[in-house]
């Protein structure tokens, strides 16, 4: 039997690297992702993380099957606010020279969030262990781990744990989706414009209601790619207040939950 709850992550501040970034500008992605949120449930929980090279996690071997949405909170546009900071790596462990011996100062500049917070649905197996020890944990605030957003000084808590009643979604007329969702097909060609609310003629198409359209690609998955080394697999993502037409069809799961909209669950 599946059950559907939610909670509110927040931080001061957050930084969720970027892979394919190197020194000195370290870039961190806008939007939590999949293998980051199960890393924050891995912690909860009490399992271990990254150990040894070319293995992937005790939290993702246990938890890469859990259907997980994501809603940003207190944002602009689908966006957080951003900014740097650059500081000096002296230990040399990050920095070595050609014979493997400790080099020169490294310096790093860093992107960071402020403020990130998100409504994180989490649709659990009531016959699964480890997600009632999950829901356990988040609806008695309590955590095995200090959980983290990307570095250990920007540390997470949750409020506003919820259950919902909910039920499978198959478009057939306008709908909207409330969170991010995996972008299958292009938004330009399925915005409903005849369900905007609001017409004004001074900014031509832009309606109050349906403001803004917000994409990045994110991970979803570790792969791997052979001989250990694992890497994400990402897809495209989106987030919009536009009404979507019925045609616009996705592969992921849609959720009508009561009292609170249309999510997508992956």
């Amino acid at each position: 039997m599946n059950k559907l709850i939610s909670i509110d992550l927040f931080a001061d501040f957050g930084m969720l690297k970027k892979p394919d970034t190197n020194e000195p500008v370290y870039l961190t992605f806008n939007m939590l992702h999949k293998p980051a949120l199960l890393g924050v449930l891995g912690a909860i929980i009490g399992l271990e993380g990254f150990k040894e090279k070319g293995k992937l996690p005790e939290y993702y071997e246990k938890l890469k099957d859990l259907k997980i949405g994501i809603q940003p909170l207190r944002h602009e546009n689908g966006n957080f606010q951003k900014s740097t900071v650059k500081y000096n790596n002296a230990t040399g462990l990050a920095n070595k020279d050609a014979d493997n011996k400790n080099g020169a100062t490294l310096n790093v500049i860093e992107q960071f969030l402020i403020a990130p917070a998100f409504r994180c649905f989490l649709l659990l197996d009531t016959d699964n262990e480890l997600h009632i020890k999950i829901d356990k944990n988040l609806k008695n605030n309590y955590a095995e781990y200090l959980p983290y957003l990307g570095k250990n000084e920007f540390s997470m808590w949750w409020e506003e744990y919820k259950e919902y009643n909910f039920k499978e979604f198959e478009p057939q007329t306008t709908f909207k989706i409330n969170s991010i969702y995996i972008k299958d097909q292009p938004l330009k060609d399925n915005k409903d414009a005849d369900a905007l609310l609001n017409y004004d003629p001074i900014f031509d198409d832009k309606l109050e209601g349906y403001t803004f359209s917000y994409f990045e690609r994110l991970p979803v998955e570790y792969q791997d790619l052979g001989a250990n080394n694992f890497q994400y697999k990402y897809q495209n993502f989106a987030f919009t207040d536009w009404g979507l037409k019925p045609k616009h069809k996705t592969t992921n799961q849609l959720l009508n939950v009561n009292n609170y909209g249309i999510i997508q669950v992956f």
